[in-house]
């Protein structure tokens, strides 16, 4: 793999880990040591410990996700704003990709 296939599948994994984070509470809301456990069944790759915590604590403070107490234990759950933000982060990324997409067929066929 070059090196600049490599740095994009980082980019679009561990430096944007937040939009896994989100999407796996949304499949299900649950513990943060969890969500490592989604992530790698959903979207096959594994962020650090340390990594996924700074990332759900960022996203708690800015209003992303909510923490509830179950049973003495924190779980996580998307807000409404948290999920707005992944919708458009994902339509972003579609659009490029789409617009990738046509420019580089219409590329080929000259």
């Amino acid at each position: 793999m070059s090196k600049p296939l490599i740095r994009l599948k980082r980019k679009l994994t561990i430096e944007n880990l937040w939009i896994y984070v989100i999407a796996s509470l949304m499949i299900k809301p649950t513990y943060a040591y969890h969500v490592r456990k989604l992530i790698k069944e959903f979207f096959g790759f594994s962020p650090t410990t340390i990594t996924l915590y700074s990332v759900i604590y960022r996203l708690k403070k800015s209003g992303l996700i909510k923490e509830e107490l179950v049973s003495g234990e924190r779980i996580y759950k998307p807000t409404e704003e948290g999920i707005k933000e992944l919708e458009e982060a994902l339509s972003f990324m579609e659009q490029t990709i789409k617009r990738l997409k046509e420019i580089t067929h219409h590329a080929r066929k000259q």
